[in-house]
């Protein structure tokens, strides 16, 4: 019988020698030790037969059925009788129970496994395993550490920014004023590759990103062919600072991309509005009303609402600037469609030419500022229709990162959210995390 409680407790190192149950309907494992090299002496590893003491622990261990057990695990404290050895005397332990632990290792695995794999916060894990936010935490400190390892070259780099926190002010000494702080946070994703998000640095600069690449291997910094960015002009120097990354090509998303042209549309219909009503727009205003059809890609309109739309804004706005901005939008999209067709290089350059063209003749400073910043990162620009890489799965990593953090209930420790966030955007866990959140 005894044994047969042995083999279903399945603690290896330690044997059941009895259960009860306490009067507050707690039962009570005791256990022995069950392991031969338990007698040998830590430090010469002499076996002792030499009883100096019995002892006994109580270590937490994993729950069986609805309420909790404990454990009485009754060791003994053996003397070292080698003249050469400095220890006089030690404890039995086993690998599931070190030295002066008060959990098993099968609850630490479990606790750092629920935290981890299953994105639960710290605090809820702690709670249902009956253990302190310290154990808990370093619990899944150590199942981390083992699964993540230093990232491997990569092909292509994906480099974008999310925000870590809410604003705050803080008192900069060297100015001797107030500033604002805005925190936000750099990651760098492998896009093509399954080792998600390969790390992140504090703060969106080009100092954040040089610092990152510059702690990875030559090997790595060599191995990287392309760089996929948003319009960011301080990652763009970073990419570029000379010798960093020499094999590196910058190409911008065109994501952010289509959006610039749906703020410039944006901005043109609020301002043309003020201009002709001197007001704000409304309900009554079919600008306003088409807000959502402007920035609807073409295809996607019906040709019923599509012409509703168009007739509406012909018969509201007498400058034509709306309209202008909507099709400024629909010919920048047209020429980043060029992607389908494998970059072809004379058509790349016709379309290019007809959305410069229609910004210019314009002289709709919106748009002018569009077809500016589309020609200063042209080179970026080209880099993707010819590629076709974008930063989709970074911009999708950043979700699974706002998860993590929404998770947590926030990080004051810059290093334990660090880790957290990368162990969560790893391809391995990536479905985990989202299953459970």
């Amino acid at each position: 019988m005894v044994e047969s409680t042995t083999v279903l407790f399945g603690l290896p190192g330690v044997r059941v020698v009895g259960v009860s149950r306490e009067p507050g309907g707690t039962r009570l494992v005791e256990l022995v030790t069950d392991e031969d090299t338990a007698a040998a002496c830590p430090s010469c590893g002499v076996f002792s037969t030499s009883v100096k003491e019995r002892v006994s622990t109580r270590p937490k261990d994993i729950p069986y059925g609805e309420d909790r057990i404990l454990l009485q695990w009754n060791k003994t404290r053996w003397r070292c009788r080698e003249e050469y050895c400095s220890r006089g005397s030690f404890t039995e332990v086993i690998e599931q129970i070190p030295r002066r632990a008060r959990t098993t290792g099968r609850l630490r695995t479990q606790i750092g496994a629920a935290i981890g794999d299953a994105a639960r916060s710290v605090s809820e894990v702690a709670t249902a395993h009956g253990v302190s936010w310290p154990t808990a935490h370093r619990a899944f400190v150590e199942h981390a550490d083992r699964l993540l390892t230093e990232p491997a070259p990569v092909r292509v780099l994906g480099i974008d920014e999310t925000r870590r926190g809410k604003p705050r002010w803080e008192y900069c000494k060297n100015v001797e004023r107030w500033v604002r702080v805005d925190p936000w946070d750099t990651g760098f994703v492998d896009l093509p590759g399954n080792q998600g998000l390969l790390g992140q640095k504090e703060g969106r600069t080009t100092t954040a990103v040089i610092t990152w690449l510059k702690e990875r291997t030559p090997e790595f910094r060599e191995a990287i062919e392309y760089v996929a960015i948003d319009p960011a002009a301080v990652y763009a120097a970073a990419v570029r600072t000379e010798g960093l990354l020499p094999n590196a090509t910058l190409v911008v998303d065109h994501f952010h991309l289509v959006q610039l042209a749906n703020d410039a549309v944006t901005k043109v219909r609020r301002r043309v509005t003020w201009e002709l009503k001197d007001r704000r727009g409304g309900k009554s205003d079919p600008e306003w009303a088409n807000r959502r059809r402007l920035l609807t890609a073409r295809e996607r309109l019906s040709d019923r609402n599509f012409a509703k739309m168009w007739n509406a804004i012909v018969g509201e706005d007498p400058t034509a600037q709306i309209l202008s901005a909507y099709i400024a939008k629909e010919e920048l999209r047209t020429l980043l469609s060029t992607v389908k067709t494998g970059g072809d290089s004379h058509l790349t350059r016709h379309r290019l030419h007809r959305f410069l063209t229609w910004c210019i003749d314009s002289h709709i400073p919106e748009l002018l500022t569009l077809a500016k910043t589309v020609d200063a990162w042209w080179p970026e620009i080209h880099a993707f229709v010819t590629t076709g890489i974008t930063n989709a799965r970074t911009e999708g990593y950043n979700r699974l990162v706002k998860t993590v953090k929404r998770a947590a209930c926030g990080f004051r420790n810059r290093e334990n959210s660090a880790r957290r966030i990368r162990f969560h955007c790893t391809r391995t866990q990536r479905a985990a995390t989202q299953t459970s959140c």
